[in-house]
């Protein structure tokens, strides 16, 4: 997804979208890792020391209310957010430098099957995060 594209939702939406909130969107975009709001914040700074902390959280909030972004949860259990990149997809998640690789096409159709018809669930949807090593820190 693109900054532009992002943009155009938050106004279709009815949000304004302050300079604040295209460094926050820039930032998120630039990343490959997972940013925590406190991770988001200092990297949104150095770009932009207008922002504040309130508005990190705020933008998240509208971000994630909208389905832009993709809330995971890091290796320490805090919640860190990425641009989602549109249609389903689960993560891989490197637990030591935070990485997150989307990838598509996990085949659990059986399992959430077979999952259904033994609890009685009606499962709408599902998300997977496998977490390791990337080839990096391995």
């Amino acid at each position: 997804m693109r900054s532009d594209e992002i943009i155009r939702r938050l106004r279709r939406s009815g949000y304004k979208v302050t300079p604040q909130r295209v460094s926050i969107i820039k930032t998120l975009l630039g990343s490959r890792e997972a940013l925590t709001p406190a991770a988001l914040f200092q990297k949104v700074r150095l770009v932009d020391p207008t922002v504040g902390e309130v508005t990190v959280y705020r933008t998240l909030n509208i971000l994630s209310e909208l389905g832009l972004v993709c809330v995971v949860s890091t290796a320490e259990n805090v919640n860190g957010y990425i641009v989602r990149p549109g249609g389903h997809h689960d993560h891989l998640i490197c637990s030591e430098c935070g990485k997150v690789v989307d990838f598509r096409n996990c085949n659990v159709s059986e399992l959430e099957k077979r999952l259904a018809s033994e609890t009685g669930f009606v499962i709408k949807e599902h998300r997977l995060d496998l977490y390791g090593l990337c080839p990096q820190c391995a």
